[in-house]
């Protein structure tokens, strides 16, 4: 398998695209790697690409100044990874974009996206589509928050996302389903416990 070859199966799953169309896409893919800790995107800076986590997983934080965090969402293998809200109104980012463990993308900046769009006429709906994802998860995220209890809120992400629970730092799982540290530690403890 080639680097491409994932970018190239979640497009074409949206989106049919002949041999020419996704030679224009291949073109204007970057490659990048980002190590742990490094930065997609910091908060401030103007979102200029959006990039397809070929391998590795990011996260989606807001600083305060206060110094406290707000885990947003995350990015894991096989998934998107931008901000819309900056990238289409060329607006700051209000949030970070950081790498938990080292990763590779595949980024594809603005300026292209837009060229892309004026010759290959079904684009337009892909990014639709991404976007429409998007949006609903994050909604769904707000009514988990109101409507599933601390347990039930984990046991979801589990079931959703367990490399996110085996690879993201347990304060950062607490922030982003609204659970305290320690009262995550003690949902984690009971599940275990009664599984035995």
């Amino acid at each position: 398998m080639n680097d491409f070859d994932k970018i190239k199966g979640n497009i074409i799953s949206v989106i049919p695209i002949t041999t020419d169309e996704w030679d224009l896409i291949q073109n204007k893919i970057e490659i990048i790697t980002i190590n742990k800790n490094e930065f997609f995107l910091k908060e401030n800076s103007v979102c200029n690409s959006i990039a397809f986590v070929e391998s590795g997983l990011l996260i989606y934080y807001k600083t305060f100044s206060n110094g406290d965090e707000q885990t947003i969402d995350f990015a894991s293998t096989g998934e998107w990874v931008t901000n819309n809200h900056s990238r289409l109104n060329n607006t700051p980012s209000h949030f970070n974009i950081k790498a938990i463990e080292q990763s590779k993308l595949l980024v594809i900046k603005q300026e292209d996206l837009i060229e892309l769009s004026g010759k290959i006429v079904l684009l337009e709906r892909f990014y639709r589509i991404l976007i429409e994802q998007a949006y609903v998860k994050l909604a769904q995220h707000s009514i988990d928050l109101q409507t599933l209890s601390s347990t039930d809120r984990y046991l979801k992400l589990l079931q959703t996302n367990p490399n996110v629970i085996q690879l993201i730092p347990l304060y950062h799982i607490a922030n982003y389903l609204g659970i305290a540290p320690k009262s995550l530690s003690r949902i984690r403890k009971s599940l275990f416990f009664s599984d035995k």
